[in-house]
């Protein structure tokens, strides 16, 4: 049985809000640009506390990684806020040569990733994110799973220098995490301890990846489970450690099979303890217009699929 409760459903978002809105408080030198989405953002708090720290770029989201990328110049530490789809692949050429290429201090944070962005569909989602993040040299690419876990690391973000690419969510999910946690980047967390599986997860995954361990348990399956929030710099000791312990793996996230967690994760085992894997994610697809649990279910991200994926890497063993 997993010791985790969900506490209540919150938005991963209002805890980015929530951060910005202590970080607003306690380091002067934060500053926040939005390009015309700071409801959505949660960004609304931060900008009437601090309005003189507060930027509206508007629908100019290039534009806004510039003066990110300049503001670091003068000892600011730039929090950027816009959609996941328009923090990353429009303007990709802006972070790589502005700020990755370079080095900037700036805090890449993009909310409404993933499908469940939901009844925007697939001009508004996006699912090539982390790969097209986590191949920047230098860059540091976070996917936190709880209101709770997005506030911390909003927090240590800001301690942290170097680019980051923040991503979090739209909708209410479980809340499960240690309200007043450490978080500490690079570094997963073991959530379960077991024997026969390993499932490592990230984002919304991570609470689905419980539910599902819990009922694997019940059927006499030993699941070990992993939050990975740090998909870069990855924790390799922890992902070896668990898989040699296991001796097979199931990875599961809201991203693309390709060049997100899975890769990652497959990465570090054929360089050092090849083992079999399955994957939960989408498969090389665009999302499409639907509610997030509508999307989730047709595209296998939950309990359900983690289940089935590890019955099926259990038989590769």
């Amino acid at each position: 049985m997993t010791k985790y409760t969900d506490t209540g459903k919150k938005d991963t978002r209002s805890g980015f809000g929530a951060g910005l809105t202590q970080l607003g408080l306690t380091n002067p030198n934060v500053v926040a640009l939005c390009a015309d989405l700071t409801g959505s953002l949660k960004m609304n708090e931060f900008e009437a506390n601090h309005p003189e720290r507060f930027f509206q770029v508007g629908i100019a989201e290039a534009n806004m990684m510039c003066l990110a990328a300049g503001m670091t110049i003068g000892g600011k530490i730039p929090f950027t806020g816009t959609f996941a789809n328009f923090s990353t692949g429009r303007v990709y050429d802006q972070i790589r040569q502005s700020i990755a290429y370079s080095g900037k201090n700036v805090k890449i944070c993009a909310s409404h990733a993933g499908i469940t962005l939901g009844e925007d569909g697939a001009t508004h989602q996006i699912l090539e994110d982390i790969g097209l993040m986590k191949m920047l040299p230098g860059m540091t690419v976070i996917n936190t799973c709880d209101y709770n876990q997005t506030k911390a690391a909003t927090l240590a973000i800001a301690e942290y220098t170097g680019p980051v690419y923040l991503r979090f969510g739209r909708p209410k999910v479980a809340n499960f995490t240690p309200k007043d946690q450490t978080f500490n980047i690079g570094k997963a967390v073991l959530l379960q301890e077991g024997t026969d599986v390993t499932i490592i997860a990230t984002g919304h995954l991570v609470w689905e990846a419980l539910l599902a361990a819990e009922e694997l348990n019940n059927q006499g399956i030993s699941a070990e489970v992993v939050n990975i929030h740090t998909i870069k710099p990855l924790d390799d000791e922890a992902i070896i450690k668990s898989v040699s312990k296991t001796g097979c793996v199931v990875t599961a996230e809201e991203h693309n099979y390709l060049g997100g967690l899975g890769e990652s994760v497959a990465r570090v085992l054929a360089l050092n303890n090849p083992a079999p894997q399955e994957f939960v994610a989408t498969m090389d697809t665009f999302g499409e217009s639907g509610t997030p649990d509508q999307l989730m279910q047709k595209y296998g991200l939950n309990a359900a699929s983690i289940q089935e994926k590890a019955k099926k890497v259990l038989a590769r063993k």
